[in-house]
């Protein structure tokens, strides 16, 4: 369609050449300096040209808008269903974790959840102000009357001048024949007709263009006016949408760090133990004996027994042990402790870490001593 309206155009330029030409060759009184092509009408004419490119350049500009806010908005959705999801995910493993180490992973997950929630609901608001303050204005616009009845106004205009244009060239015409046939009265009743008619023609034409005119100075006003309107809308929506989730994002940040600072900064669990702590050595030998301590303390045979577990001595007076270590057990107290010696080495162990052999193969009892 366009590519039509731009030959039609270049073929009423040459039309319009070829009639100046016809009438500069008859040399009438129309000529390009003469009543028809005045000053003012041909101002006129260039003003409704460029306001015809003005205005169609704006509404190119207006579709182009449309059509990027629509396809953001169709992206966008797609986001705000993944983001959706990815907050269903984190809100899931929040409240469903059977982590046995604590519950930090769960509370970040659950705390990036509702941060991502309220993102998402943050883009929806954003795509909804987007369609409804932005594309649906500007798509009226395109499609409205106001500008359809300018343009139409203005190819009227342009009919009725070329009409003039060719009424003109008539009427140099019946000049040259008038002036070649003088005193031939039904030649210059024809004359007189045509000049008629060509002032009704340039009158019609005057009152087109001003309305014309008038018209297409609105419209480009208008949209000139909404465009930009739009365009403030849409960098205003954008950017409060950009500093709500700057702000979502700041506070998970400052929850997510202050809860590693402090995991990172906390002391290492203090295991209480609910064993007591083995007898003195030298109470157990005999040395500053009280009856408490003989009390706690049952005699027993020597016998052999194989560490279960491993176990780390915390003092000078207990014994290391490794899982499968074997150990002479020498005494055991009544309060879960047991002495004996391995590899070499005597001293007290939980009793609950070892166990009876009766049999042992002997390079298993050589390793004791």
């Amino acid at each position: 369609m366009e590519a039509i309206r731009k030959q039609a155009s270049k073929l009423r330029e040459q039309v319009a050449r070829q009639q100046q030409a016809v009438m500069k060759q008859f040399g009438g009184g129309y000529g390009a300096d003469g009543a028809f092509a005045d000053e003012a009408e041909a101002q006129q004419h260039s003003k409704l040209e460029k306001l015809y490119i003005s205005t169609r350049a704006a509404k190119h500009f207006q579709r182009d808008i449309v059509r990027g806010v629509e396809g953001y908005i169709v992206t966008g959705s797609k986001q705000v269903e993944i983001g959706n999801k990815l907050c269903e995910d984190g809100k899931k493993y929040g409240t469903e974790n059977t982590c046995t180490s604590g519950s930090t992973l769960s509370k970040a997950a659950l705390s990036f959840a509702k941060a991502r929630s309220m993102m998402e609901k943050e883009r929806s608001n954003l795509l909804k102000a987007l369609g409804t303050q932005v594309a649906e204005p500007l798509r009226a616009m395109v499609m409205g009357a106001p500008l359809e009845d300018a343009r139409h106004l203005a190819q009227r205009y342009d009919r009725v001048r070329q009409e003039a244009e060719a009424q003109a060239i008539e009427v140099s015409k019946r000049q040259m024949k008038l002036r070649e046939a003088s005193g031939n009265g039904d030649m210059i009743s024809r004359l007189e007709a045509a000049e008629t008619k060509l002032q009704e023609l340039k009158s019609n034409m005057g009152v087109l263009g001003k309305e014309s005119v008038a018209a297409m100075t609105a419209v480009e006003a208008q949209q000139q006016r909404l465009t930009l309107q739009r365009l403030i809308a849409l960098v205003e929506s954008e950017r409060n949408y950009h500093q709500r989730v700057l702000q979502i994002l700041d506070q998970l940040e400052r929850e997510m760090v202050s809860e590693r600072q402090r995991i990172e900064g906390a002391p290492p669990p203090v295991v209480e133990s609910s064993m007591p702590p083995p007898p003195a050595y030298e109470e157990v030998n005999g040395i500053f004996m009280r009856n408490t301590v003989a009390e706690l303390v049952e005699t027993v045979e020597y016998f052999l027994a194989e560490a279960i577990q491993s176990y780390r001595a915390e003092s000078d007076t207990e014994l290391n042990l490794a899982a499968g270590d074997y150990i002479v057990v020498r005494k055991v107290s009544n309060n879960g402790w047991a002495e004996g010696e391995c590899r070499g080495k005597a001293g007290w162990f939980p009793y609950d870490y070892i166990e009876k052999r009766e049999r042992v193969l002997a390079s298993k009892v050589a390793q004791v001593f």
